[in-house]
């Protein structure tokens, strides 16, 4: 068991039942009563953030969080199929805790946060910051706003996603779309 004498960023704790990780934490020493933790907490299952305040001294419980890399095979009725780099292991999960499924492609890698500590529950499937992807087919645009870049249409990409792009992208062409913020990013030369 831990204090919070060993709070530091990044740190995963089980709080309330639930993992999260510490992104803020400040000591306060008051002139009156005790002293105490202010912290900002990331929930690992929903990405959301909590504030809490531990008592100076409160003991914790620090769990081990892994990122493993994996690779996205196919999916099916019952969920999305995936095989870990390394050790060639195969598992499924539910569309709920993958990160931006419609973005995803067969060959895909992907990043877990795995809970080593309760039996290698999966967190979350994370797809890297940028993806390489085909316009399958976009909106005919405004003519003569080819050149500007805020002009733009809606288009499809390979995986069956919608995105906006700029008016000068046509079909056929690859670009790299940041999945989290479903927006276009640059084309691929």
């Amino acid at each position: 068991m831990a204090t919070t004498a060993d709070f530091r960023n990044g740190l995963c704790i089980n709080h309330n039942g639930k993992p999260c990780s510490i992104v803020w934490f400040q000591h306060v020493k008051p002139g009156k009563g005790g002293a105490f933790v202010k912290t900002k907490l990331r929930n690992l299952e929903n990405g959301r953030i909590l504030e809490n305040t531990f008592t100076a001294g409160e003991k914790i419980d620090v769990i081990r969080i892994e990122r493993r890399p994996y690779q996205f095979l196919y999916k099916d009725e019952s969920g999305y199929h995936f095989m870990h780099n390394e050790t060639y292991e195969q598992i499924d999960l539910q569309r709920e805790l993958v990160d931006s499924p419609e973005f995803m492609k067969e060959g895909q890698y992907v990043e877990m946060m795995i809970n080593t500590d309760d039996e290698d529950r999966v967190l979350t499937c994370e797809l890297p910051a940028s993806i390489e992807l085909k316009v399958v087919s976009a909106e005919l645009g405004a003519r003569g706003d080819t050149a500007s870049s805020t002009v733009m249409k809606r288009c499809t990409l390979e995986t069956g996603a919608e995105i906006m792009i700029p008016n000068f992208v046509n079909e056929g062409e690859m670009i790299k779309v940041d999945p989290h913020e479903r927006a276009y990013l640059e084309r691929v030369k």
